[in-house]
């Protein structure tokens, strides 16, 4: 049976939460990588940024929809909600604009479940750890690469 062990790349490139921006993003397109995992001075595995999130910075700011009555205003959708989009949209370091809630796969997942994490959460890169320690990273041309006789 395949499992993460098999197709992972070991030879991870990640960042550190204090990196620029730019710099974040140079590392993308030098490395033609979706995503990467940033990690602490430990090499524990603490975010990860995407394409997308660094994209999410170029959308217009939203304005929430409000609700009247009696000449007060009341918000529709979440305070926090907004203040954490405009803090993202906003960032200047990876650490504001990474995903703190990061999916992780051991190195003994089976293919079958690093695929389904993949299909049904719709990641295109997955972190490969032991306990909370970096070993490697998995996208999806790894996966397609067991396709490959």
């Amino acid at each position: 049976m395949i499992n993460a062990s098999n197709i992972m790349e070991t030879n991870v490139i990640s960042i550190s939460p204090d990196t620029e921006i730019p710099k974040a993003v140079k590392l993308l397109l030098d490395n033609h990588i979706n995503g990467v995992p940033v990690v602490d001075i430990n090499g524990e595995v603490i975010g990860i940024l995407c394409q997308s999130d660094l994209i999410f910075q170029q959308k217009d700011i939203p304005i929430p929809p409000i609700f009247a009555i009696l000449d007060s205003l009341f918000p529709l959708s979440s305070s926090k909600s907004l203040d954490d989009q405009f803090k993202k949209m906003a960032a200047t370091k990876v650490e504001q604009a990474m995903v703190k809630k990061v999916t992780t796969v051991a190195p003994d997942t089976p293919l079958s479940e690093i695929a389904s994490l993949m299909v049904e959460k719709h990641f295109h890169t997955l972190p490969v750890v032991e306990g909370t320690k970096l070993v490697g990273i998995i996208g999806k041309e790894d996966i397609l690469n067991t396709l490959i006789p």
